[in-house]
């Protein structure tokens, strides 16, 4: 059987695929594509069961649970950091009536900075151009997710807010679900049971052969060292990622609680995971 995996070209997903994408982890029969691609496109995708598996931001899958399940592993999780709002050093302080450049209205990034500020205005700009437009003075802040949480303050920028510190405030110390890994439910029990093995064995064999695991994600890390890859990946790839646990749990059902409360989800998320 055919299953493409669809991910980001991000160094912490390649972290968390080079398993798989290296043979190190055996297929068990299944040939597997992997698919890279912007998280944005990935949730567009999503919507139509593009791909058998895929990464998608939990703000997208609150809109998928027909179609698609979550597996028990894989997810993103900021620990008290997460997608950052960043203006230029003599820029504003605040969000009050500004305009801040945001990578995509399905990114987790984006739920989360309509809970911090409902008002906020926006517009949609590739997470990969959003600097570019804050040191342009087309936009007075950008909210920067992947690589740019790391990189913003050598480029002369400067915090406004670390959504994932306010977050875990927010919550008791919860962390800030941003991306997991779904499976089309359509695949039937058995399948999904496998493949769903095989990518956690993918996670562990990254975290366990870290060095070589590193390696490869280097040439997804956009201009990263080796030392801030591998501090990137171990922010995004860690205990919560191989397995969410109760903390990691209660955190997905409670972002996607406050936002259907706060009505930027038109229902309430029955969250689900495949065993």
């Amino acid at each position: 059987m055919r299953i493409r995996v669809a991910h980001s070209p991000d160094s912490d997903d390649a972290f968390m695929f080079y398993g798989l994408a290296s043979g190190r982890v055996p297929s068990s029969g299944f040939d597997l594509e992997h698919v890279l691609s912007d998280i944005e496109t990935l949730n567009r995708a999503a919507f139509t069961g593009t791909y058998e598996i895929t990464a998608v931001s939990f703000h997208a899958y609150a809109h998928l649970t027909d179609r698609y399940i979550l597996l028990p592993h894989g997810a993103s999780m900021g620990d008290r950091y997460g997608p950052v709002v960043v203006a230029k050093r003599d820029g504003p302080a605040s969000l009050n009536g500004i305009r801040v450049a945001i990578p995509g209205e399905l990114t987790t990034a984006f739920l989360t900075l309509r809970l911090f500020d409902p008002s906020v205005e926006y517009v949609v700009v590739p997470f990969d151009q959003i600097q570019e437009k804050v040191h342009a003075g087309d936009v007075a802040a950008g909210l920067l997710i992947h690589e740019g949480q790391l990189t913003y303050a050598d480029e002369g920028l400067r915090k406004i807010v670390d959504l994932g510190e306010w977050w875990a405030d927010r919550t008791g110390g919860l962390p800030l679900p941003l991306g997991g890994n779904v499976i089309r439910r359509d695949l039937g029990a058995a399948a999904i049971s496998t493949l769903s093995r095989l990518l956690r064995e993918s996670i562990a064999y990254g975290l366990e052969h870290r060095e070589e695991a590193v390696d490869y994600a280097m040439q997804f890390g956009r201009g990263l060292d080796r030392k801030r890859t591998d501090r990137f990946v171990g922010m995004y790839v860690n205990g919560l990622t191989l397995d969410y646990g109760d903390r990691g749990r209660q955190a997905v059902r409670r972002l996607l609680d406050d936002s259907r409360a706060a009505g930027l989800l038109p229902k309430a998320v029955e969250v689900e995971f495949a065993s």
